[in-house]
């Protein structure tokens, strides 16, 4: 489970870089991200099958459960991250705008 949700979260992110790919967002850095940690689990499932063999493809639901929760962690946490670096960066200078207009007042 967690290489699917993290594959679907990479296709997603690619998806939405590649319509919009000068929107200053820094949507690649989150698919790179995410492609990484495809990769990772992907590199894990095929260690994983080795192990196992056919047992690889009937997991108990615990099982399931327990990846699900990882997969999507690791999406929050991309996420996460990739808005601690936009708010740190600031493409747009929203946050900048934001701070001097506080301190004005």
């Amino acid at each position: 489970m967690t290489l699917l949700i993290t594959a679907f979260a990479a296709i997603i992110a690619t998806v939405v870089w590649y319509a919009k790919p000068e929107s200053g967002m820094r949507i690649g850095m989150l698919c790179l991200m995410y492609w990484g940690a495809a990769l990772m689990w992907l590199v894990d499932a095929i260690a994983e099958y080795v192990e196992l063999g056919a047992a690889y493809f009937t997991p108990a639901a615990s099982d399931l459960l327990n990846d699900s929760y990882l997969g999507l962690s690791v999406v929050a946490l991309g996420l996460v991250i990739w808005l601690a670096v936009l708010l740190i960066k600031d493409p747009q200078g929203r946050v900048k705008t934001a701070l001097m207009k506080n301190s004005t007042k």
